[in-house]
């Protein structure tokens, strides 16, 4: 039997010959050609002042905590419903994460819940634009605006996508994004750190590059470079910016291929959809569809269990998605009591469904069938 996993990183044919340059150009250590295409790429194509990529977005946002200058004891507002490297950079920096709910017809925090959880210790707001989807950015930059609050986007899965027409990762004061594997555009590992304004831009090469001026000095300049900052090692090899560079290169298509297969899965499911589970994907008015994840919202968790199970017997692979960060073994005794009702049914209710480049019309109407069977 054939089985279909629910991701498959997607190679162009030219990750290898770009790998093959880099190793031979005698500098692969970062920094080098292919980093310098990839930023400029973002800063060009989605209007970013400055592009730094990373190892992880983990380490994209361990980078927006620095800048941000995080310390113990500050506030830090974020959706529940997310990835622990969300929460973990912050976390790492003795901030105290404030939890905010999803709305009740899709993951994303409710942004009518943040203000009235802002205290004098707030420091920033972490949207999460989860599956692609943007957040009501005009909302969050409201808020933040009044209160004197940095907004660091969680952009990890909204590559290519829009709020209002402004790409994502462009509103925020920073934003991080992920080339995980399972992402649009992958490198295996890899991330971006996004700087919208001036104030982080000189700070950001700093910590970049270990909390030296190095970058300044292979621009020429400063005539030296020492250690001017704080920092870490966060810029990866040329080898990782050469195979993205390939990925980069074909976003369009990828990118077609993949909104083209979730419309497939959204018009082939809508009207099954009514009266058999509690949703499909919401997509508000002033966001677009970057193709990043399809996923069903069963009526309860045994309804899940059930489906993700029939599936796998008939070579589909489905699975769940995130935990609620309030609940988590390691967080809950830090976490204030509040209930977050929404975000714990969608830990408990929702599953993704297989979306990948190489994923035939063939196989989703073969999954789409199999879920009205099921």
């Amino acid at each position: 039997m054939k089985m279909i996993p629910f991701n498959k990183p997607y190679l162009t044919g030219k990750e290898m010959h770009y790998i093959y340059q880099a190793v031979y150009s005698g500098k692969i250590s970062g920094n080098g050609i292919f980093t310098r295409k990839c930023q400029e790429f973002f800063e060009q194509k989605y209007g970013f002042r400055k592009a730094l990529l990373t190892t992880s977005c983990t380490d994209a946002l361990e980078m927006c905590v620095m800048l941000a200058g995080i310390k113990p004891g500050d506030e830090v507002i974020m959706p529940s419903y997310t990835f622990v490297s969300t929460a973990l950079a912050f976390v790492r920096a003795g901030a105290r994460i404030t939890f905010v709910d999803s709305h009740n017809d899709y993951p994303n925090l409710d942004e009518g819940k943040i203000e009235k959880y802002i205290t004098p210790k707030t420091k920033a707001i972490v949207p999460v634009h989860y599956a692609g989807i943007a957040c009501d950015m005009d909302c969050i930059m409201d808020v933040a605006s009044r209160h004197n609050l940095l907004v660091i986007e969680d952009a990890a899965q909204a590559i290519d996508s829009c709020y209002k027409g402004k790409p994502l990762g462009s509103i925020g004061h920073m934003a991080a994004f992920s080339f995980h594997e399972t992402k649009n555009i992958n490198s295996g590992e890899g991330g971006l750190l996004a700087i919208n304004d001036d104030r982080f831009i000189k700070r950001s090469e700093i910590i970049w590059e270990k909390g030296t001026n190095r970058a300044e000095f292979f621009r020429g300049e400063v005539n030296k470079y020492g250690w001017c900052d704080t920092g870490s090692s966060f810029l990866p090899s040329e080898i990782i910016a050469a195979y993205l560079w390939a990925q980069l290169e074909n976003i369009n298509e990828i990118q077609r291929k993949r909104i083209a297969l979730w419309e497939r899965y959204y018009n082939g499911l809508k009207e099954w959809a009514y009266g058999n589970i509690k949703s499909l994907p919401f997509i508000p008015p002033y966001a677009t569809n970057n193709g990043h994840l399809f996923y069903l919202v069963c009526r309860s968790t045994d309804q899940r269990t059930n489906l993700i199970n029939r599936l796998k017997e008939n070579g589909v692979h489905a699975v769940f998605h995130y935990l609620s960060l309030h609940n988590s073994q390691y967080y809950k005794s830090f976490h204030d009591g509040r209930e977050l009702p929404n975000a714990d049914f969608f830990s408990e209710n929702l599953v993704r469904l297989p979306l990948f480049f190489e994923l035939t019309e063939g196989d989703a109407d073969m999954i789409i069938s199999l879920i009205k069977e099921l």
